[in-house]
């Protein structure tokens, strides 16, 4: 049998994110949409001229506080970092001037922020966002990285009566399971990851088999790609084979994979545990017969991870070369100056974290209210480093780009690694369930086709 680990095409998984709680009932409601509507788009939605434009200026008689919630010491910092830089710069980029990364002017308003560490603690994260809200008086919330601190951020928000903005946090459960109607997101979701590659899979592959860490992210991220890659003609010839979260060792479920014999094994998995879980397929001979297909992740990681697999082709949802964008470059240029480093991963998320609450202080006139700003961001859109955001009203998805690349090198000095293949624009279902079903209105419901099991 020939090797095939280095020409395994490195395709989607649930990008590196921690595992999310959520909660809600289930819900019956069918779809009005026609099953089979077309899900993707395959051409990039250029920037567009703001919805705000041309509106009196923000004026607000006290300052607008805005509270970030981010790992800067627990096991994602490493993503917590991004927050750092692109949080503070889409407020500047926003506000026209160089803010102390602190206060910023946007227009006659001023916009505090306080940042917050929550070592990706879930716990910590709640009496952080309560610490905020009732202690600072916090009338916004962005965070968190972990998805499961993040579930906490956007419940303590809502019992609250304040806005949350869920950056980078990708759980379908945020705006699914756990919608709130005050949290919104410029993250995108599991579903977006799924649609995006399991399109370009489709091309090449049929039979799948996948791994994913038994909590509600990895049913979630597996419940996602099952439905995408079955609807881009795609067969599961295994179950889907959840871990427990803490796993180092996943050499035992090695021959469930290999007698499945599918062409291609999706791993949804978190941080460092996709290092021991390749190991294992490689020691396994699951490299010989499939092909293990994860998403590129961070510059950071990038070359400890991927090496070998130079010309491989897979998903990713940002990386600072792929866009052609003039906020892009702002950024790139920006953060190379204040950071001395390129942007990564998840700066874009925070990035347009702050547009998005530029932009609606603009729409509301400076009115930080959470019935005023939920009205105002409900089907805002607005032009970011990634080209057209838009918040879909009924269920607070970031609609967005994503991107499919070919990895060309993994030791340039500035990480320009990839070489652009496609930009697509997922359009994915409305997993609200319960007393929020009915929202969804005429999106598709829960899966790709329409209604669930529809």
């Amino acid at each position: 049998m020939v090797n095939r680990a280095m020409h395994s095409v490195y395709l989607v998984v649930a990008l590196l994110l921690v595992a999310s709680a959520c909660s809600g009932s289930d819900s019956s409601r069918e779809s009005t949409t026609t099953a089979g509507a077309e899900p993707t788009t395959t051409t990039s939605v250029a920037p567009t001229t703001s919805s705000v434009e041309n509106r009196p200026p923000v004026t607000c008689p006290e300052p607008v506080r805005v509270g970030v919630i981010t790992d800067r010491s627990g096991p994602l910092a490493i993503y917590g970092a991004h927050v750092m830089r692109g949080l503070p710069l889409g407020l500047e980029y926003a506000t026209g001037a160089v803010g102390n990364h602190d206060t910023y002017l946007l227009d006659d308003c001023e916009i505090e922020v306080l940042y917050r560490d929550d070592a990706s603690d879930a716990d910590t994260a709640a009496v952080l966002a309560r610490e905020l809200i009732e202690e600072d008086g916090v009338d916004i919330i962005v965070g968190s990285v972990d998805s499961d601190a993040t579930v906490e951020i956007q419940d303590v928000a809502f019992e609250a009566g304040v806005i949350h903005i869920a950056a980078p946090a990708a759980a379908n459960a945020l705006t699914g399971a756990n919608f709130s109607p005050n949290s919104f997101r410029t993250s995108r979701n599991n579903y977006q990851d799924a649609v995006n590659m399991c399109q370009h899979l489709s091309d090449e592959y049929g039979t799948y088999v996948q791994i994913a860490p038994d909590d509600v992210f990895g049913h979630g991220g597996a419940a996602a790609f099952r439905d995408a890659c079955t609807f881009f003609g795609g067969e599961f010839v295994g179950d889907d084979i959840f871990v427990p979260v803490t796993t180092t060792d996943f050499t035992p479920y090695m021959d469930e994979i290999l007698e499945s014999e599918a062409e291609v094994l999706l791993v949804t998995w978190a941080g460092g545990g996709f290092v021991p879980l390749r190991r294992a397929a490689r020691d396994s001979g699951v490299l010989d017969e499939m092909v293990v297909a994860s998403a590129f992740i961070d510059n950071q990681l990038m070359p400890a991870i991927f090496v070998g697999a130079e010309g491989s082709v897979s998903g990713i949802l940002y990386h600072y070369t792929l866009p052609d964008d003039p906020i892009n470059d702002w950024m790139v240029d920006r953060t190379r100056a204040e950071f001395g480093t390129s942007p990564d991963l998840f700066d874009a998320d925070a990035f347009n974290a702050a547009l998005l609450i530029a932009e609606s202080l603009r729409v509301t006139g400076g009115d930080a209210g959470a019935d005023a700003l939920r009205e105002a961001i409900e089907g805002i859109s607005f032009a970011g480093p990634k080209g057209t955001i838009e918040i879909r009203a009924q269920d607070h998805v970031a609609i967005q780009d994503m991107y499919i690349a070919m990895l060309d090198n993994l030791d340039d000095a500035r990480s320009r690694f990839f070489d652009l293949v496609a930009t697509n624009r997922p359009t994915v279902p409305c997993l609200l369930e319960g007393e929020y079903a009915d929202r969804c209105g005429d999106l598709p419901v829960r899966t790709l086709g329409g209604a669930l099991g529809g």
